[in-house]
C-alpha cells in the first residue's frame, strides 16, 4: 500500500475534481440549462417539448433523464465496485467513465432543436460518465490521506474543483459574451462550450490517471459470482454499517439532505432562466460567483470542523440550506437571486467535502474494502439524487409551477436535519463510553 499523505499523489487525486466539475458546471449548472431552455421554448409549443412521441414540460424532461441517469448508476455501481475491489483496478473505471463522459460532452456540440432525443441522451451519457467515475475517486481518499487529514485532503479536491471549473467558464464566458468576434451565434459559442469542457475532462484527468495507484486486489473475500457479488457486497457492507452506530445514523441524514442540496445543484439555473428570465450571461456570472464563494465556503467547513466538529457544522450549513429553499420559493428579481446564490454557494463546497470526510471519518481505518463501502456511499447519494430530481419534476408538472418544488425541497432537508440532531446525541455517546474504557 502506498504511503499515506503523500503531497504529489494528494495533488494528483484532487486534479481529477479539477477535471471533472467543468461538466458538473458547464453541463449540469450553466451554460446547458439556459441553452436549454432558450432552444425548447417557442411560440407554438410554448415550454412543452416531444421526447420520443411522448410530451413534456422541457425542464421536467431534464429532471427526469438526470434521474435516470442517477438510477443506472445505482444499479451499476455495486457490481462494478465489487469488480474493482476483486481485481484491484478502480483506476480503469475511472478511465472508463471519464472517455464516456467527456465523448457525450464532446457530442453535445451537435445539439440543437431538431435533435432533442439525442441531446438528451448525450446528456444523461454524461451524468453517467461524471458520477460513474466519482466513487471510485471517492474511494481512494481513505487510501491516501490518514483520519487527521481527510477533512482538509477532501476540501482539497472540492477546491480543486471549483478553480479548475471556473477557468473553463471564463473561457467559454468569452465565446458566449462576445460571439460575434469569433464568427459565432450565441448558440453556437454554446455547443462550442460542450466540446470544450469533454476535451478539457479528458485533458487533465491524464494527470491522476498518470499518479494514482491502480488499486490492491481483494480476491479472497469474493467467493461468489462478481455480478451476483456486488449485490451481496452492497448487504454485507450494510450488515457492517448497522454494527457502526455513527455511521447508521449518518446515512439517512445524508441521504435526506442530499435529496435538497443535489437537486438545488442540478435545477437553479434552469429555475433562474426559467422562472426569473434572466439572460445566460448573468446566470454564468451568478454562477461562476457561486463557485468562487464556495471556494472559500469549502475551507471554511473545513476549518469550522476542526474547532466545532464535522456533525455540528454540517446542522449549521443544513439550517442554512432550509432557508434558501425558503427564499427561493419568494424569490422575484435577479438581485433577490444573487442573494440567495451567495449563500448557496457558502454552503455547496462545504456540505459536500464535510459529508464525504465525515463519512470517510466514520469508517473503520485501514479496511481493504473502501471501493464497497464508498459504492454504498454513492448508491445512497445517488438514489436521493434520483428521488430528489423526480420529486422537483413531477410536483412543476402536477402545480405548474418550480417554485412548489423548491418548498419539497425545503421539507427533505428539514427531515435530513433532525436525523443529525439524533447523530449528534449518538456521537454524544460514543465518545463518552470511549472516555470511559479509556480511564
Amino acid at each position: 500500500m502506498e504511503e499515506k499523505n503523500n503531497e504529489k499523489t494528494i495533488r494528483a487525486w484532487a486534479m481529477f475534481d479539477w477535471a471533472n466539475s467543468a461538466y458538473n458546471l458547464v453541463i449540469t449548472t450553466t451554460v446547458f440549462p439556459a441553452y436549454y431552455v432558450a432552444i425548447t421554448t417557442n411560440a407554438d409549443n410554448g415550454n412543452r417539448v416531444n421526447f420520443f412521441g411522448h410530451s413534456f414540460i422541457n425542464t421536467a424532461l431534464t429532471d427526469y433523464a438526470l434521474a435516470a441517469a442517477y438510477l443506472v448508476m445505482v444499479l451499476l455501481l455495486p457490481i462494478l465496485s465489487a469488480i474493482a475491489d476483486y481485481r484491484g483496478n478502480k483506476k480503469i473505471f475511472m478511465q472508463f467513465f471519464t472517455i464516456l463522459g467527456s465523448i457525450a460532452c464532446c457530442c453535445l456540440f451537435f445539439f440543437d432543436a431538431s435533435r432533442i432525443e439525442a441531446g438528451v441522451i448525450c446528456f444523461a451519457l454524461a451524468a453517467i460518465g461524471y458520477s460513474g467515475g466519482f466513487v471510485f475517486y471517492n474511494s481512494y481518499l481513505p487510501e491516501i490521506a490518514t483520519l487527521d487529514m481527510q477533512d482538509k485532503v477532501s476540501a482539497k479536491g472540492f477546491t480543486y474543483g471549483y478553480i479548475g471549473s471556473v477557468l473553463l467558464q471564463l473561457i467559454c464566458f468569452v465565446f458566449i459574451l462576445m460571439p460575434d468576434k469569433f464568427g459565432m451565434t450565441k448558440g453556437s459559442a454554446s455547443q462550442l462550450s460542450f466540446l470544450l469542457v469533454g476535451v478539457w475532462w479528458i485533458g487533465f484527468a491524464l494527470i491522476p490517471f498518470s499518479i494514482l495507484p491502480k488499486g490492491s486486489p481483494n480476491a479472497q473475500n469474493h467467493h461468489t459470482n462478481i455480478i451476483k457479488g456486488g449485490f451481496v457486497e452492497l448487504g454485507n457492507v450494510w450488515v457492517k454499517i448497522k454494527g457502526m452506530p455513527l455511521l447508521k445514523r449518518f446515512l439517512p441524514a445524508f441521504f435526506f439532505y442530499s435529496m435538497g442540496v443535489q437537486t438545488v445543484m442540478l435545477v437553479a439555473t434552469g429555475f433562474a432562466a426559467k422562472v426569473l428570465g434572466m439572460p445566460t450571461e448573468d446566470l454564468i456570472k451568478i454562477i461562476l460567483i457561486i463557485q468562487i464563494v464556495a471556494i472559500a465556503g469549502a475551507t471554511l467547513m473545513s476549518r469550522l470542523s476542526d474547532k466545532y466538529g464535522n456533525v455540528r457544522v454540517l446542522i449549521f450549513v443544513v439550517f442554512i440550506w432550509i432557508g434558501i429553499c425558503i427564499a427561493a420559493y419568494y424569490t422575484q428579481t435577479s438581485t433577490h437571486f444573487y442573494i440567495v446564490a451567495v449563500f448557496v454557494g457558502l454552503v455547496m463546497g462545504g456540505i459536500q467535502s464535510l459529508s464525504r470526510s465525515t463519512y470517510s471519518k466514520f469508517l473503520p481505518q485501514n479496511i481493504p474494502d473502501t471501493a464497497s463501502f464508498f459504492s454504498f456511499y454513492d448508491v445512497t447519494e445517488k438514489l436521493a439524487i434520483v428521488g430528489g430530481l423526480f420529486s422537483f419534476g413531477f410536483i412543476e408538472e402536477l402545480t405548474g409551477s418550480m417554485r412548489n418544488s423548491t418548498l419539497v425541497l425545503g421539507v427533505f432537508f428539514i427531515i435530513g436535519l433532525l436525523l443529525l440532531f439524533s447523530l449528534l446525541r449518538t456521537e454524544r455517546k460514543v465518545q463518552k463510553n470511549a472516555e470511559f474504557s479509556a480511564l
